[in-house]
């Protein structure tokens, strides 16, 4: 079953998310400290980086952007895009293979969902339930109410 889209708001209006940076602070690069937005709230479970037919992609880079991806078409789903993203969760197997590939993740990243830097945070773990899946995401978006 498709849900049937929520309405976005034309391109001329103020922006569904505002970045949250108090004073002072160090600005971030590739995340936000807090977003905050108003509207429907839509939330992806953990997404692994295998496409449609389940078949995973090999490394820790191709997972990610396939899961980027995948988040954009559980959203679309919604009527949302990555500009609508408030918050992402990273949970890796290794938190060595994600620092060592930070040089590759950012075009990778930038490629799926443009300059939109989110709330983050990066959680490593033990083990993820699919064999092979070296790291899981999840989105939380927000829409914003039709004006």
């Amino acid at each position: 079953m498709t849900a049937s889209p929520i309405p976005l708001r034309p391109e001329t209006e103020a922006p569904a998310l505002t970045t949250l940076q108090p004073p002072g602070w160090k600005k971030p690069k590739g995340y936000a400290n807090g977003m905050a937005g108003r509207g429907t709230v839509v939330m992806t479970g953990g997404l692994i980086g295998w496409d449609e037919n389940e078949v995973l992609a090999e490394g820790f880079v191709p997972q990610v952007e396939q899961i980027l991806r995948n988040i954009l078409a559980v959203l679309g789903e919604a009527g949302a895009g990555p500009e609508h993203v408030a918050r992402l969760t990273w949970y890796v197997r290794s938190v060595d293979t994600y620092r060592a590939s930070l040089a590759e993740l950012g075009p990778v990243y930038r490629r799926v969902m443009g300059r939109h830097f989110p709330a983050m945070a990066l959680v490593g773990v033990a083990d993820l339930v699919e064999p092979g899946a070296l790291v899981e995401i999840e989105a939380t978006a927000i829409v914003p109410d039709a004006a």
